[in-house]
């Protein structure tokens, strides 16, 4: 059985995987608003970082940010998403 994670870099998602139906469906609504191959390059919507936020609660256990090299809490990887600057 595969682990759900999500990896976050520069604000958003960098690599995921995602099993749960609910998960699923999050991240369906966030690919039709669309989204860039690489996460450098992704500027994330109001609404996309919502999502990214639902999604973040749908993963047991932590989220790792590739950046910083380390896993956080969903609360702390919910902030990193809704207050990241560029």
């Amino acid at each position: 059985m595969n682990k759900d994670y999500i990896t976050l870099k520069w604000g958003t998602l960098k690599s995921w995987n995602i099993t749960s139906e609910k998960g699923i469906e999050l991240l369906k609504k966030y690919n039709e608003i669309g989204s860039s191959f690489s996460a450098a390059t992704q500027r994330d919507t109001s609404e996309q970082k919502r999502l990214i936020c639902d999604m973040i609660d749908t993963i047991p256990g932590d989220i790792y940010l590739d950046w910083d090299d380390k896993d956080v809490t969903k609360e702390e990887a919910k902030k990193y998403v809704m207050e990241y600057e560029r």
